[in-house]
């Protein structure tokens, strides 16, 4: 990501030391992501933690972050552990709220190594989150809903190389149709594999739940398909494999496999957007990695392909 907002020292120390840790020695800027200014912090200890500065999301969203993660763990859901300190919101860098963490273990995956063994686990992990958090008492909405992403698609350049693609996303978002009464609850929004950690084979942690939000259950399955599933092309193997890995903790309604590929379709929509506003039209010499909106056309083409039974259809292997 772009590291929007710079870290002083002075500040590092004074957020690490309100968390009853010692001062700060070193920081160092993470360029993954999309969303936030993170940062590894070396401590005068020798320990290595985890900063993050939090650029859209003020005091309430920060408290609904930490309430998601305290409830997760106390599901045994494999997360990060927040250092804890002052309450959200009263620590700020530039005037933005900040969290400190310790480190999970763990390494992500390239793609190369994402195996069918792999999306099982990951399916499943999400369907434990899904069927862990049906009782959190808190609710947020999507900061990604339609009516923000119709914001972010505002402020696209209808020129260039961006005119048609701008005219595909309306045209796209126009042609979803998602029953309004799907099964909803807590979900993670951005299980890319960026945010899961692997020792060996076993997952370790998953990561980054700011996006987190009270939404459609299967949208979030839809996410995680196309985050894992896509090398050069569709991969049906590995979309079956953390298919069945979520069925068998949860088993999906007809409706909502009825509704995966519009689902797929929203997901790849709503990622094309927010991959154009933040990494196309970044500003130059912003630190970070590069995310190309094409890859989710991509995405697009292949979920487009197929109707909506014989998406699933195929997805289950029966197609």
């Amino acid at each position: 990501m772009a590291v929007l907002t710079e870290l002083p020292t002075a500040d590092a120390t004074r957020v690490a030391e309100a968390h009853g840790l010692p001062a700060v020695t070193e920081i160092h800027p993470i360029a993954a992501g999309s969303v936030n200014s993170n940062f590894f912090l070396d401590l005068a200890d020798g320990r290595r933690v985890f900063l993050r500065i939090y650029e859209e999301q003020d005091t309430d969203g920060v408290a609904f972050e930490w309430a998601t993660l305290r409830h997760l763990a106390e599901h045994d859901v494999p997360i990060p552990k927040r250092i804890e300190g002052p309450p959200p919101g009263a620590l700020r860098v530039a005037g933005k709220p900040v969290a400190l963490f310790e480190l999970a273990g763990g390494e992500m995956s390239c793609q190369k190594a994402v195996t069918e063994a792999r999306c099982t686990a990951v399916g499943g992990l999400l369907a434990r989150v899904h069927l862990a958090c049906a009782d959190l008492g808190w609710r947020r909405t999507s900061r990604f809903d339609r009516r923000s992403l119709a914001k972010r698609m505002g402020r696209i350049p209808r020129r260039g190389e961006l005119a048609p693609v701008c005219n595909r996303l309306e045209a796209g978002f126009a042609m979803i149709d998602v029953p309004p009464d799907l099964p909803r609850g807590l979900t993670h929004g951005d299980l890319f594999r960026d945010n899961v950690l692997w020792e060996g084979d076993t997952l370790s942690a998953a990561i980054d739940w700011e996006s987190a939000a009270w939404d459609t259950l299967a949208y979030d399955l839809a996410v995680a398909i196309l985050a894992w599933c896509v090398g050069d092309d569709f991969d049906w193997s590995l979309a079956r494999a953390m298919l069945a890995g979520y069925e068998a903790e949860r088993p999906l309604s007809d409706a909502e496999a009825r509704s995966l590929r519009d689902l797929c379709c929203a997901a790849a929509l709503r990622f094309t957007v927010t991959r154009i506003t933040d990494f196309h039209l970044r500003a130059e010499g912003a630190v970070g990695v590069h995310k190309d909106y094409r890859r989710m056309l991509l995405r697009l083409d292949r979920v487009e392909a197929l109707a909506p039974e014989a998406f699933v259809a195929t997805l289950r292997g029966s197609g």
